[in-house]
């Protein structure tokens, strides 16, 4: 039996936990749903929510363990706390972007972006590393929403 981490991030959503660790896993490879915890019945469950009504899911994201809480309306996921993920190429970065921006996300600055569920994302080519440094690189990038790698490759010759 697998050892379950001891820290997990934990997400804060008003109603929407299952529906939102269902869409990450079915995007990023090697994630998986672990468990759905849910309300108890009777006098345990808080006023307003049913009995049976998803409390927390535990998730992975690519090996990443993650747990998404609908704790009701107190709280709102910001740009404070975002989920990067490192591409390996344009098409992984493109089906990414595309994927997290579709109904509803909004796109930022840099390959920031906002999901539907309004969780910011860093979407981030692994070849920037190398780039970033390089002359014309940095001047490019501030234009960009999605980047785009053969743009930045070709601002850094």
């Amino acid at each position: 039996m697998e050892a379950r981490p001891r820290v997990r991030t934990c997400l804060w959503f008003d109603d929407q936990a299952l529906p939102a660790a269902e869409f990450y896993c079915g995007i990023l490879p090697g994630s998986r749903i672990e468990e759905v915890a849910r309300y108890p019945g009777g006098a345990q469950h808080p006023p307003g929510v049913e009995p049976g009504a998803v409390m927390v899911v535990e998730f992975t994201l690519a090996g990443t363990p993650y747990e998404a809480l609908n704790g009701g309306p107190h709280f709102r996921l910001d740009e404070a706390v975002s989920i990067a993920v490192r591409t390996d190429d344009q098409a992984e970065t493109d089906r990414l972007w595309d994927a997290l921006t579709s109904g509803g996300g909004a796109e930022g600055q840099c390959g920031w972006l906002k999901d539907r569920f309004g969780l910011s994302w860093q979407i981030v080519p692994r070849q920037l590393r190398a780039l970033i440094g390089r002359p014309g690189v940095w001047p490019a990038l501030m234009k960009m929403r999605k980047i785009d790698i053969a743009e930045l490759e070709a601002a850094a010759e």
